[in-house]
C-alpha cells in the first residue's frame, strides 16, 4: 500500500455546470441500491486506503456514483472518459468537486483523449477500471515500470475483453484482468435490457421520429443485438437481423425476426443499427443501395461499424440538421442520416443505460476491484471471470431491492442434485 499526497487536479469544460451535475448524480445514486450497499461497507472498512484507482469509463451520472464508491473507500481516484461524445460536462464538473481527479469533457479530440489517458496513468494507479481496454493497453505500451505496479484491471465491455484476450493469446498481457463484462449480472442485463432501452432512446431523442411501421436492420444478434431487436419489435418495427454466426442467425429467425445478408437488407431498411463490435459492417456498397432518408446508428463500442470515411467519400454535400443528426446527400439525390457521428448513440444522444441496470454492472466493477486487491498479486496474467459467488450475490441484492424473494434448496435437494442415484 502507498499513501498519496497528490494535489487533486482536474480538467473539465466548465466548472460552473456543477450544480446541474450534482442533481443528476443524486438521482442516479438514489436508484442504485446495490452499489449503495457496497459503498457503505467499503466506507466503513476503507478497503482501498492507500491505493490509486484509475478509471476510463463513459463519464455520466452512474459512473460518477461508482467513482464516489472508490473515493469513500479511501482510494485516490482518477477518471477520464472512454468516448469523445459520452462525457456529460455538468457531471464531470460536479465530480471534480468531490476530490476525484477528472480529465474529461465532451468532444475531446483523439490527441486530447490520449493525453487524458496519460494523465490518469501518471498518477500510478494500482487498479484499473476500464471500458474498451484503453487504460490497460496504454499501460502496456508505456513499458514494464508502469505495468509491474498495477495489481490488475476490471473490464466493462465485450470489445475490451476481446482485445485483452488477444493480448493474452500473444503472451503480452502482464497483469490479471477480471472480465466484468462476462458476469451474468452484466451481460444478461446491461447488454440486453440496458442497451435495448437506451439505444432506442438515443435514436428517438436524436431524430424525434416514429419507430412503429419502420423496417429496422440490426447488425449483430449478440446480447446487445437481442435487446435492441426485442425493443424495436415492441415499438412496432419490422426487424431484419444480419449475422455471421449461424447459431445466432438461427436464434434470431426462431425469435420471429427476418434474417439476411447486409447486401440484401440495405435496400429494405429505414433504420440501420450496428451492434457487432467489429469494423466496416456498413460500407459504401451498402450505402449506395439504401433508400432516401435511411438512418444509420451505432450501439457498438467504437465508431468503426458504420464506415464514416466511406460515407464522406460518396457524399457530395453534408449538413447538420439536428444536434445529433448529420445529413449526407449522395450524387443520386438520396439522403442518408448519420446519428452521433457513428459513435455510441445511447450515450452520445441520450443518458446511457438506466441506473437500475448500471447498479448491477458497477457493483460487479466495485466487487471485482476489491477482489483484485485481495488476490491480484497471486493471480496469473490472464483474463478471468468474475468469481461466481460475487455474481450471485449481486443478483440476490438486486432482487432484494426489487422486494422479491426466491426459494432455497433443502438439504435433501442439494444431496439429490449432486448424486448420480435416483
Amino acid at each position: 500500500m502507498r499513501h498519496s499526497s497528490i494535489l487533486v487536479l482536474s480538467q473539465v469544460k466548465d466548472p460552473t455546470l456543477a450544480p446541474s451535475g450534482r442533481v443528476k448524480i443524486e438521482w442516479a445514486r438514489d436508484n442504485m441500491p446495490v452499489l449503495a450497499r457496497i459503498a457503505k461497507r467499503f466506507a466503513a472498512s476503507k478497503v482501498f486506503e492507500g491505493h490509486v484507482v484509475g478509471m476510463c469509463l463513459h463519464l455520466e451520472a452512474k459512473t460518477a456514483v461508482l467513482s464516489e464508491v472508490f473515493l469513500r473507500a479511501g482510494a485516490e481516484v482518477a477518471i477520464t472518459g472512454s468516448n469523445p461524445l459520452s462525457t456529460q460536462d455538468d457531471v464531470a464538473a460536479a465530480l471534480s468537486e468531490t476530490g476525484v481527479h477528472v480529465y474529461a469533457w465532451r468532444g475531446v479530440s483523439e490527441q486530447e483523449h490520449s493525453s487524458n489517458i496519460d494523465r490518469v496513468l501518471g498518477l500510478k494507479p494500482d487498479v484499473l477500471i476500464d471500458d474498451g481496454a484503453e487504460l490497460a493497453i496504454a499501460a502496456h505500451l508505456k513499458g514494464f515500470r508502469l505495468v509491474k505496479r498495477i495489481i490488475g484491471a476490471c473490464e466493462e465491455t465485450t470489445t475490451g475483453v476481446s482485445r485483452l484476450r488477444a493480448m493474452e493469446r500473444e503472451g503480452r498481457l502482464k497483469f490479471p484482468v477480471i472480465a466484468v463484462n462476462d458476469a451474468y449480472t452484466k451481460f444478461l442485463f446491461d447488454s440486453r435490457y440496458g442497451t435495448g432501452q437506451s439505444g432506442l432512446e438515443g435514436i428517438m431523442r436524436a431524430t424525434n421520429l416514429l419507430l412503429a411501421g419502420k423496417t429496422v436492420v440490426l447488425a449483430g444478434f449478440g446480447w446487445v443485438g437481442r435487446g435492441v431487436a426485442l425493443r424495436a419489435k415492441g415499438m412496432g418495427s419490422r426487424v431484419i437481423v444480419t449475422e455471421v454466426d449461424p447459431v445466432r442467425a438461427l436464434e434470431a429467425l426462431m425469435e420471429g425476426f427476418d434474417v439476411m445478408p447486409m447486401s440484401e437488407a440495405a435496400r429494405l431498411g429505414d433504420l440501420f443499427v450496428t451492434a457487432t463490435g467489429n469494423t466496416d459492417i456498413i460500407t459504401s456498397s451498402h450505402m449506395s443501395e439504401m433508400k432516401d432518408k435511411a438512418i444509420l446508428a451505432n450501439v457498438g463500442h467504437y465508431d468503426v461499424e458504420v464506415s464514416v470515411k466511406n460515407l464522406e467519400k460518396i457524399a457530395i454535400k453534408k449538413r447538420k440538421v439536428r444536434p445529433e443528426v448529420t445529413e449526407y446527400k449522395l450524387k443520386s439525390g438520396r439522403r442518408l442520416y448519420l446519428l452521433s457521428d457513428g459513435r455510441l448513440v445511447n450515450l452520445a444522444a441520450a443518458d446511457g443505460h438506466p441506473a437500475e441496470v448500471m447498479d448491477m454492472s458497477f457493483a460487479g466493477q466495485a466487487l471485482s476491484g476489491e477482489y483484485l486487491l485481495q488476490h491480484g498479486r497471486s493471480l496469473k496474467p490472464k483474463v478471468l471471470r468474475v468469481p461466481e459467488e460475487l455474481d450471485l450475490q449481486i443478483a440476490r441484492w438486486r432482487l432484494e431491492a426489487f422486494g422479491k424473494k426466491i426459494d432455497t434448496l433443502t438439504n435433501a435437494q442439494r444431496r439429490y442434485a449432486k448424486s448420480w442415484r435416483l
